[in-house]
Protein backbone atom coordinates (compact mmCIF):
# COMPACT_ATOMS: atom_id res chain seq x y z
CA UNK A 1 0.00 0.00 0.00
CA UNK A 2 1.27 3.43 -0.92
CA UNK A 3 0.49 6.42 1.28
CA UNK A 4 1.22 10.08 1.43
CA UNK A 5 0.83 11.41 4.97
CA UNK A 6 -0.06 15.04 5.65
CA UNK A 7 0.33 16.27 9.20
CA UNK A 8 -2.45 18.32 10.72
CA UNK A 9 -0.11 21.32 11.00
CA UNK A 10 0.37 21.29 7.22
CA UNK A 11 -3.35 21.08 6.61
CA UNK A 12 -4.03 23.85 9.12
CA UNK A 13 -1.64 26.32 7.49
CA UNK A 14 -2.35 25.76 3.80
CA UNK A 15 -5.33 26.67 1.67
CA UNK A 16 -7.10 23.89 -0.24
CA UNK A 17 -5.36 24.71 -3.56
CA UNK A 18 -1.97 24.81 -1.82
CA UNK A 19 -2.60 21.41 -0.24
CA UNK A 20 -3.47 20.03 -3.67
CA UNK A 21 -0.22 21.46 -5.04
CA UNK A 22 1.81 19.83 -2.26
CA UNK A 23 0.01 16.54 -2.89
CA UNK A 24 0.77 16.87 -6.61
CA UNK A 25 4.43 17.50 -5.75
CA UNK A 26 4.57 14.32 -3.67
CA UNK A 27 2.79 12.40 -6.43
CA UNK A 28 5.47 13.73 -8.78
CA UNK A 29 8.10 11.95 -6.69
CA UNK A 30 6.07 8.75 -7.03
CA UNK A 31 5.38 9.09 -10.77
CA UNK A 32 9.02 9.87 -11.55
CA UNK A 33 10.13 6.95 -9.35
CA UNK A 34 12.44 9.11 -7.24
CA UNK A 35 12.08 6.95 -4.15
CA UNK A 36 12.90 3.75 -6.05
CA UNK A 37 15.91 5.46 -7.65
CA UNK A 38 17.14 6.73 -4.28
CA UNK A 39 16.76 3.29 -2.70
CA UNK A 40 18.63 1.66 -5.59
CA UNK A 41 21.44 4.20 -5.32
CA UNK A 42 21.64 3.69 -1.55
CA UNK A 43 21.80 -0.07 -2.03
CA UNK A 44 24.56 0.25 -4.63
CA UNK A 45 26.58 2.58 -2.43
CA UNK A 46 26.09 0.23 0.53
CA UNK A 47 27.24 -2.78 -1.49
CA UNK A 48 30.24 -0.84 -2.78
CA UNK A 49 31.11 0.08 0.80
CA UNK A 50 30.88 -3.56 1.88
CA UNK A 51 33.09 -4.60 -1.04
CA UNK A 52 35.71 -2.02 -0.05
CA UNK A 53 35.46 -3.14 3.58
CA UNK A 54 35.94 -6.77 2.53
CA UNK A 55 39.01 -5.85 0.52
CA UNK A 56 40.52 -3.58 3.21
CA UNK A 57 40.00 -6.16 5.96
CA UNK A 58 42.64 -8.35 4.28
CA UNK A 59 45.19 -5.57 3.71
CA UNK A 60 47.81 -5.10 6.43
CA UNK A 61 48.69 -1.59 5.20
CA UNK A 62 45.14 -0.52 6.11
CA UNK A 63 45.67 -1.43 9.77
CA UNK A 64 49.27 -0.20 9.96
CA UNK A 65 48.40 3.09 8.27
CA UNK A 66 45.94 3.75 11.07
CA UNK A 67 48.42 2.80 13.80
CA UNK A 68 47.07 -0.68 14.52
CA UNK A 69 49.38 -3.71 14.56
CA UNK A 70 46.85 -6.54 14.60
CA UNK A 71 44.12 -7.40 12.11
CA UNK A 72 40.60 -8.69 12.66
CA UNK A 73 37.22 -8.34 11.00
CA UNK A 74 35.80 -6.43 13.96
CA UNK A 75 38.75 -4.05 13.95
CA UNK A 76 38.48 -3.62 10.18
CA UNK A 77 34.82 -2.64 10.56
CA UNK A 78 35.59 -0.17 13.33
CA UNK A 79 38.46 1.45 11.42
CA UNK A 80 36.41 1.51 8.22
CA UNK A 81 33.55 3.30 9.97
CA UNK A 82 36.01 5.83 11.36
CA UNK A 83 37.70 6.69 8.05
CA UNK A 84 34.79 6.35 5.61
CA UNK A 85 33.40 9.88 6.20
CA UNK A 86 36.75 11.38 5.22
CA UNK A 87 36.81 9.56 1.89
CA UNK A 88 33.12 9.89 1.04
CA UNK A 89 32.76 13.61 1.77
CA UNK A 90 32.88 14.33 -1.98
CA UNK A 91 29.65 12.35 -2.40
CA UNK A 92 27.61 14.76 -0.29
CA UNK A 93 27.30 17.54 -2.88
CA UNK A 94 26.62 14.99 -5.62
CA UNK A 95 23.84 13.33 -3.64
CA UNK A 96 22.42 16.72 -2.64
CA UNK A 97 22.50 17.78 -6.31
CA UNK A 98 20.56 14.66 -7.29
CA UNK A 99 18.03 15.25 -4.52
CA UNK A 100 17.55 18.88 -5.56
CA UNK A 101 17.08 17.75 -9.17
CA UNK A 102 14.33 15.41 -8.01
CA UNK A 103 12.69 18.30 -6.14
CA UNK A 104 12.66 20.41 -9.32
CA UNK A 105 11.13 17.50 -11.24
CA UNK A 106 8.42 17.04 -8.60
CA UNK A 107 7.78 20.80 -8.60
CA UNK A 108 7.38 20.71 -12.37
CA UNK A 109 4.97 17.77 -12.12
CA UNK A 110 2.90 19.71 -9.58
CA UNK A 111 2.99 22.83 -11.77
CA UNK A 112 1.53 20.85 -14.66
CA UNK A 113 -1.23 19.44 -12.43
CA UNK A 114 -2.26 22.45 -10.35
CA UNK A 115 -0.48 25.48 -11.78
CA UNK A 116 2.53 27.28 -10.37
CA UNK A 117 0.81 29.78 -8.06
CA UNK A 118 -0.61 27.36 -5.45
CA UNK A 119 2.73 25.55 -5.20
CA UNK A 120 4.69 28.80 -4.94
CA UNK A 121 2.37 30.02 -2.20
CA UNK A 122 2.63 26.69 -0.36
CA UNK A 123 6.43 26.62 -0.64
CA UNK A 124 6.80 30.10 0.82
CA UNK A 125 4.47 29.22 3.71
CA UNK A 126 6.23 25.90 4.37
CA UNK A 127 9.71 27.43 4.33
CA UNK A 128 8.57 30.15 6.74
CA UNK A 129 6.67 27.69 8.95
CA UNK A 130 9.75 25.46 9.20
CA UNK A 131 11.97 28.50 9.86
CA UNK A 132 14.12 27.57 6.88
CA UNK A 133 16.60 30.11 5.65
CA UNK A 134 15.14 31.63 2.52
CA UNK A 135 18.56 32.72 1.23
CA UNK A 136 21.16 30.20 2.46
CA UNK A 137 24.82 30.37 1.52
CA UNK A 138 25.09 28.72 -1.93
CA UNK A 139 28.20 26.70 -1.06
CA UNK A 140 26.75 25.44 2.21
CA UNK A 141 23.48 24.66 0.45
CA UNK A 142 25.29 22.69 -2.27
CA UNK A 143 26.88 20.42 0.33
CA UNK A 144 24.07 20.01 2.82
CA UNK A 145 20.62 20.90 1.51
CA UNK A 146 18.49 18.20 -0.08
CA UNK A 147 15.93 20.80 -1.19
CA UNK A 148 16.68 23.90 -3.25
CA UNK A 149 16.20 27.25 -1.50
CA UNK A 150 12.68 28.67 -1.83
CA UNK A 151 13.68 31.61 -4.07
CA UNK A 152 15.38 29.23 -6.51
CA UNK A 153 12.33 26.97 -6.63
CA UNK A 154 9.99 29.93 -7.07
CA UNK A 155 12.16 31.35 -9.87
CA UNK A 156 12.23 27.95 -11.58
CA UNK A 157 8.45 27.65 -11.37
CA UNK A 158 7.94 31.21 -12.62
CA UNK A 159 10.27 30.65 -15.56
CA UNK A 160 8.04 27.84 -16.82
CA UNK A 161 4.71 29.66 -16.64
Amino acid sequence: QKRIVFYDTLLAHLEHAETEAVLAHELGHFKRRHIVKQLALSALLGLAGLAVLGWLSGELWFYRGLGVNSASNALALLLFLLVTPVFTQFLHPLLALLSRRYEFEADDFARLQTGAEPLISALVKLYRENASTLTPDPLYSAFHDSHPPAPVRVAQLNSKT
